[in-house]
């Protein structure tokens, strides 16, 4: 089986971490978003993978490629016309057997082989209380019956959040040439969501498959958010001289960390040095380089320094002291 995985896009609300790096190569609980999802994958029996790659596109190659023996094809999608341009673009690397497409900026934490399973497509999805900016699924018997893209009043609270198990590609490949062809776009975009739904007015069944362990990785807050997750699933980190380690917390071997508290809720990634710091639910990003920082609920990019300036006061009763 072979898995679909687009990271084409450019990553703006990541920004400025995203002007040097591509979204999926951010570090999360110790590694970067596309190792998550291709451990996933391979995880559950898949062999083969192909990924869309667009803006920065030979660092995500380079990472994979370096780290991963997993068969992958590497198509570029020069122009982001949407997402399901992006899946027509690697229809030469898809065949008649079942796919499994795995959007590059989410974590899962769900039995993909379970979902596989039967002669039927499926969607993930996961209810919401605003669904107006996912593709919202609408059901009947135990089937979707409709699928509409970010609509402004959703009859469903059921959003489909970026996994689907699609068993007859070559449809979804003929929808998809079809739509490009006539030039159909929603909201200036080839949208897979309406590729899908001609593949539903088709005859094609689908189910929906409730995903609990969804995980956004696409903005700052998020980012953070999934990185708690990942770490409350790990085990305490082995403990180092004249280091206060709080689980949950993350730090590579090959960090360098002295004098700190470091935790909850944090990862120090390969490379970084920590000194005289107190970092908690924050990521520490390859290479970079924190001395005498409080940090709190940041990130901190690869390569990057931080400098604080911790003060010794002397202050009386009844006094008050702000700090700017």
């Amino acid at each position: 089986m072979r898995a679909i995985i687009p990271v084409a896009g450019i990553g703006s609300r990541l920004r400025p971490h995203t002007y040097t790096v591509p979204k999926v190569l951010l570090n999360v609980a110790g590694k970067p978003i596309i190792g998550h999802i291709l451990d996933k994958v391979i995880q559950a029996g898949i062999t083969e993978a192909t990924i869309v790659i667009g803006y920065l596109g030979e660092m995500i190659k380079d990472y994979v490629l370096q780290h991963y023996t997993i068969k992958v094809d590497f198509v570029e999608q020069e122009e982001r016309l949407g997402l399901g341009h992006a899946i027509y673009l690697s229809r030469h690397t898809i065949s008649r057997s079942p796919i499994l497409i795995i959007l590059g900026d989410t974590i899962f934490d769900v039995d993909l082989a379970a979902m596989m399973e039967g002669t039927v497509s499926r969607l993930g999805v996961k209810h919401v209380d605003d669904p107006r900016r996912f593709g919202v699924a609408e059901t009947n018997n135990g089937f979707i019956s409709k699928l509409v893209e970010k609509p402004e009043h959703p009859k469903s609270n059921l959003a489909v959040v970026g996994l689907y198990y699609i068993h007859q590609p070559q449809i979804l490949v003929d929808c998809l040439k079809e739509m490009i062809k006539a030039n159909a776009r929603t909201k200036d975009e080839f949208q897979l969501t309406d590729a899908l739904q001609m593949m539903i007015e088709r005859g094609e069944r689908m189910q929906t498959y409730n995903i609990d362990g969804w995980y956004d990785c696409g903005k700052p807050e998020t980012l953070l958010s999934t990185n708690q997750h990942l770490l409350s699933t790990y085990p305490p980190p082995a403990d180092r001289p004249g280091v206060v380690i709080r689980p949950p917390a993350f730090i590579s071997p090959e960090a360098t960390v002295t004098n700190s508290i470091i935790g909850p809720h944090t990862t120090v990634a390969a490379g970084a040095i920590v000194e005289n710091c107190i970092v908690m639910n924050s990521i520490i990003s390859e290479g970079a380089e924190l001395q005498d920082a409080l940090l709190r609920d940041s990130i901190v990019g690869s390569n990057a320094h931080v400098l604080g300036n911790f003060k010794r006061i002397n202050i009386g009763d009844s006094s008050e002291l702000l700090f700017s």
